[in-house]
């Protein structure tokens, strides 16, 4: 399998007639020089996601198909990093691509996001905080948690990278294989990459506009999600000053439910 595209969802019935409608046209032209698959991953949605995401993708699912759609489901919500955790685990892909199910970062945007990935990258992340990317219609209280915690890794890690809390992104398989992340909430994203940072895995950013989402709301819930990014930034300034390990478990409340 040359490309995977991850998508987490939970509560996101109204969004799959945008995947079918801005999403796949991507996909479809991808597939015509490569072999793809999409994984959806239910992360244990109260209404009706996994029967929308069958509905409308089941005929893509057959083998042989390509784009190959692949179904992933957990019984209970269990939160966004352990979603992303699911999907990165049952890819097969040498590039994967991880993105949002609502669209905020536009699709079309992926061919050129994997333009990115350059012989000596290995982590491409989507930047609306690059002095070349933006931000169009996102309540300004949206952006205080993003912004202040980017802001917070770029002195704690690399002042280079000017955002580190996007999903959407593209990876080279050896960081999806050997970088471990262990948050199941809004944090497992960001763990992902700063680990493959620290550990030496080449990072560069494409610069994006985020936009705000037009069905559904924002699954984050800032207080939890805040807390949990304070305390994995204590734990690289003591990693950084060689006085405990950075993997300790990183689970807390934000974990479940994105609404």
């Amino acid at each position: 399998m040359d490309l995977s595209v991850v998508i987490p969802c939970y509560n996101e019935a109204d969004n799959v007639e945008k995947l079918r409608d801005e999403f796949f046209p991507v996909i479809d032209e991808l597939s015509a020089t490569r072999s793809v698959e999409v994984i959806f991953v239910d992360d244990g949605s109260t209404d009706a996601t996994w029967n929308a995401l069958h509905g409308a993708f089941d005929d893509r699912g057959q083998p042989g198909s390509n784009p190959l759609v692949r179904f992933e489901q957990h019984e209970v919500n269990r939160g966004l990093g352990a979603a992303l955790r699911t999907g990165l685990t049952a890819s097969r892909g040498q590039l994967v691509v991880t993105t949002d199910s609502d669209g905020t970062y536009r699709f079309t945007g992926i061919p050129e996001m994997m333009s990115y990935l350059t012989p000596d990258v290995d982590i491409v992340t989507a930047s609306p905080y690059h002095p070349k990317g933006g931000v169009a219609g996102v309540p300004k209280y949206r952006l205080v948690l993003s912004q202040g915690a980017s802001m917070m890794y770029r002195v704690l890690v690399d002042y280079r990278v000017y955002t580190y809390t996007a999903l959407f992104r593209a990876y080279r398989r050896q960081v999806i294989d050997q970088i471990q992340f262990q948050s199941d909430g809004f944090l497992g994203g960001t763990e992902l990459m700063v680990k493959a940072m620290l550990t030496g895995y080449r990072v560069t950013e494409y610069p994006a506009v985020l936009h705000r989402r037009v069905f559904g709301t924002s699954k984050a819930k800032l207080a939890r999600t805040i807390k949990a990014h304070l305390r994995f930034q204590g734990r690289i300034l003591l990693y950084r000053l060689h006085l405990g390990p950075l993997d300790q478990r990183v689970k807390t409340k934000e974990a479940h439910q994105w609404t």
